[in-house]
């Protein structure tokens, strides 16, 4: 070896040591921002929220756990209690039964949720539906029942809340959207739809919030493995029940929950989880939207012909 290739090893070392300290104090400014923070989950009993939970509990936060089912909380806070870890302070958490599609309980939620814990520091709007069907043949009380429940539901909790966050000075705002936040596919119209809307609202949020110190965490997940297609509806209402090859092929909750862990230690603004194939997708749709049209009208063509045989 020459003397400039030798060289180069003090280098690639030392750019190996700066690295591996930038990551080492990152995990520790977001554990010091995790620990003892007043966390709200929505949907916390089952798939995405109840594996956040989970992450969120084990990194010693204070954890409002938000659902509809009141034994679905209950066996959540069972099970976390029984978890043992060393590494940080655990607190029992609270529990608020509310349906997140009622305003007016949500309203009331947010109240009951301040009463608990006195401040809010960090919201996560994770409660939603799923949708399958034509739009043709999908009844418009179906689009307002999933906006209800994936738009309005978390706007309204966040601006709920957002108050008592400005008047600390502190306070983040999470939001799991979705791929389809950024892109339509053919027979989610609905839930597409809903997810467009969150994406746009939270945007300008965060802009609005940048003088209250308040972050806002936009989440774009493809594919996970929960029963979000088992309980989607179709378009006269009616429980889909099907679990889809794509959704039983996602990632875990388990993995894509310490990925929203990270994101909200790391406050990043916003987060695309997602294979190769969604995130091309993302792009193609921005720098190539005419290329992006044909393959969403060749896969409906393809999926039509798959429902009719």
């Amino acid at each position: 070896m020459d003397l400039t290739t030798w060289a180069i090893f003090p280098l690639l070392l030392g750019s190996i040591g700066v690295y591996s300290l930038y990551k080492l104090l990152q995990r520790l400014r977001s554990g010091a921002y995790l620990q003892d923070a007043v966390v709200v989950i929505t949907g916390a009993t089952s798939g995405l929220g109840r594996e956040c939970a989970k992450v969120f509990y084990a990194a010693g936060t204070r954890l409002v756990l938000c659902g509809r089912s009141e034994e679905g909380l209950k066996n959540l806070v069972q099970e976390l209690s029984q978890m043992r870890i060393k590494s940080a302070q655990l607190h029992k958490p609270h529990m608020v039964i509310f349906d997140l599609s009622d305003v007016e309980a949500v309203n009331s939620a947010a109240n009951e949720i301040l009463h608990l814990t006195g401040r809010v520091d960090i919201l996560i709007n994770n409660a939603g539906i799923s949708y399958r069907g034509t739009i043709l043949d999908t009844k418009v009380s179906v689009d307002r029942m999933v906006m209800d429940t994936n738009y309005f539901g978390p706007v309204a909790l966040t601006k709920a809340l957002i108050p008592s966050m400005i008047k600390n000075r502190r306070g983040h705002i999470v939001v799991i959207s979705s791929v389809q936040g950024k892109i339509s596919i053919p027979f989610r119209s609905a839930y597409s739809a809903s997810k467009h809307a969150t994406q746009a609202f939270f945007d300008c949020l965060r802009a609005e919030m940048s003088p209250y110190e308040i972050d806002v965490t936009v989440v774009n997940p493809g594919y996970i493995k929960t029963n979000l297609s088992l309980n989607a509806v179709t378009g006269d209402g009616s429980n889909y029940g099907v679990m889809d090859n794509n959704t039983a092929e996602g990632r875990t909750p388990e993995e894509v929950a310490q990925t929203v862990l990270r994101a909200v230690g790391e406050r990043r603004k916003e987060l695309l989880v997602a294979g190769l194939v969604p995130t091309l997708a993302v792009y193609l749709r921005t720098l190539a939207p005419t290329i992006f049209f044909s393959f969403m009208a060749a896969r409906a063509k393809k999926e039509r012909k798959l429902k009719d045989s």
